[in-house]
């Protein structure tokens, strides 16, 4: 995107003149502007908004890996405010659309093609117009937010970054550690969660602090803005109706017992530890090939699954590695994880990994080039309409996992090799399902809580621990030392509410994936097309292709009942 943070900066000072001249033109007029004219004015809006996504997607990408280095953190801070700075002069712009009278607006649709090419911009932009501030206040909530919430964000970000756990001598990274949890030798694992209890509980007052900072802010936002629930932001900004979003944790809850609470039972004997220490929940199970995977070879598996589906998809994959644009090995003071960024639509997505040999760091792969390849055709789209809600976003990634484990199940020829395949699938499905629902319940939990007073870390501690009992079930203890483990998930902090974008995604594609594996006719023409659609169409439009619907009752049983029929094979076998 950039040579160098300084071609960065010179863009900004572009941005903020394009940005002086919008709000020439259009300040105090846009509610008496033609069909054409505000159609015009919204082509001009998105190509301002596109040079900031490029100019924060760098900054961003740039800051992630190197997180230590002062300079970078400096350079990544200075440019949010600027940019952050140039957008408050645009606000204006969506606030005043927001006050078009629906008669009217419907109108100017009906004379303008101009303005018709956003109708699904508009539409979704008017779905917060009943919480909207006055102009004023929504000003002054956007300018203060890169010293506000967003400060306490990048505070427990380069906290995270910073920390270095000790094993047996070694100072390790968080996806380094993290990683020996799910060693093959218990000691490993033991000695690992020993480390990581020991460093959180260390820095928990930090993490607590940015937590009930964040969530106050929040709890007080929400009030202002009149929402019923401190999850109903996330489900508006997701487009997904609260009834939706209530069946779908209510559905996975019901399961718990089904799901996770018989395969974790069927884990435990077959591990010969009854009951497991959490620690033991992501051990492999005897006889599991640990053997390393080299990064080529989860690369050639992973366009290979990707290609016996859809050869378009695979060509667009193959990019991302043809030309470089994916961060690999694991390194200090890179961001921990894995995320694919859409960047800006005049450039290309970028994946970051922390790639360690495992065969769930291949699942990882499949999972972010699926963003990757979601993104890229999306961008066609344009920058207003080409941003995917949470919920939809998820599909593409979960789908490509679903593509290369059913590659990998297929190649494998050894029956004791594919149920301990089919056992890994089981486990990689109840932590996206289930164990993000549970991450749901303890958000729910601290954001109620919240509400009346501060929270100290034994409280959070204890909500965590009755969220991982209720979800896990009694094949687990749970050792006091647990209750450190919520404060090092990112999600809770960046964005309130995202991780049960994980389960709708997950049992959307179990639901997608039988669709397909019927046969549907030109299954990969239409799903190609789901993907370029972006966040043109909601979750009912996309769907309906497929011949379903998420707001039938039953439509979350579906998806529940691909991982209820793993564990059946695997108690079969």
């Amino acid at each position: 995107m950039y040579a160098s943070p300084r071609a960065a900066e010179k863009d900004v000072a572009v941005l903020k003149k394009l940005a002086a001249g919008f709000s020439k033109k259009y300040e105090g007029k846009v509610e008496k502007l033609s069909g054409d004219a505000l159609g015009m004015a919204v082509g001009e809006y998105e190509k301002i908004s596109t040079l900031s996504q490029r100019i924060g997607a760098y900054a961003f990408l740039y800051f992630c890996t190197d997180m230590l280095n002062e300079k970078t953190s400096a350079f990544y801070q200075n440019i949010s405010e600027r940019l952050n700075e140039i957008f408050s002069g645009l606000l204006f712009f969506t606030l005043a659309i927001n006050k078009i009278g629906d008669a009217e607006l419907a109108k100017k649709f009906k004379s303008s093609a101009k303005l018709e090419k956003y109708r699904p911009w508009i539409r979704d932009l008017r779905v917060s117009k009943p919480h909207q501030l006055s102009d004023d206040l929504e000003k002054f909530d956007l300018e203060k937010s890169t010293t506000a919430s967003a400060g306490w964000v990048r505070l427990f970000d380069e906290t995270h970054a910073a920390l270095k756990y000790d094993f047996r001598g070694e100072a390790l990274s968080n996806a380094e550690i993290f990683d020996k949890l799910s060693h093959a030798d218990r000691s490993v694992r033991k000695d690992a969660a020993a480390s990581v209890s020991k460093v959180l509980g260390e820095n928990i007052r930090v993490f607590t602090l940015v937590t009930n900072i964040l969530a106050k802010d929040k709890a007080t936002e929400d009030k202002w803005r009149k929402y019923k629930k401190p999850i109903s932001s996330r489900n508006l900004s997701n487009l997904v109706e609260d009834e939706v979003v209530e069946s779908l944790l209510a559905s996975v809850k019901k399961s718990y017992s089904r799901l996770s609470h018989r395969y974790y039972k069927i884990k435990g004997e077959l591990l010969g530890l009854v009951p497991m220490e959490f620690y033991d929940r992501n051990a492999p199970l005897p006889s599991a090939d640990d053997e390393y995977i080299p990064y080529e070879k989860a690369v050639d598996i992973t366009l290979k699954a990707y290609h016996d589906f859809s050869p378009r998809i695979a060509e667009i994959g193959k990019k991302f590695f043809d030309n470089n644009w994916i961060d690999v090995p694991p390194k200090t003071g890179k961001e921990s994880g894995a995320f694919s960024h859409p960047a800006s639509v005049d450039a290309h997505p970028y994946i970051l990994l922390n790639y360690l040999g495992k065969t769930r760091d291949v699942m990882t792969l499949a999972h972010e080039l699926g963003h990757g390849v979601h993104q890229y055709l999306a961008r066609d789209q344009g920058t207003l309409l080409s941003d995917t809600p949470l919920t939809l976003a998820e599909t593409a990634s979960v789908f490509g996992e679903q593509l290369v484990f059913r590659y990998m199940l297929e190649q494998e020829k050894n029956a004791k090799k594919k149920k301990l395949m089919i056992a890994g699938k089981i486990e990689d499905m109840l932590n996206t399902v289930v164990r993000q629902v549970a991450f749901c319940e303890l958000e729910r939990g601290v954001h109620e809580a919240r509400k009346n007073s501060e929270l100290s870390s034994e409280e959070i501690g204890k909500i965590w621990m009755q969220a991982q009992k209720e979800s896990l079930g009694p094949a687990f203890t749970f050792r006091d030392d647990y209750k450190y483990y919520w404060s090092y998930i990112p999600h809770f902090i960046h964005s309130p509410f995202y991780v049960y974008a994980y389960a709708f995604g997950d049992c959307l594609v179990n639901s997608l994936y039988a669709v397909y594996l019927d046969g549907m006719p030109d299954f990969e023409a239409k799903y190609i097309n789901m993907l370029k659609s972006g966040g043109s169409l909601r979750h009912k439009e996309l769907l309906k292709p497929f011949g379903l619907d998420a707001s039938k009752p039953d439509f979350w049983q579906k998806g529940l009942n691909i991982i209820d029929n793993f564990i059946s094979q695997i108690e079969n076998l």
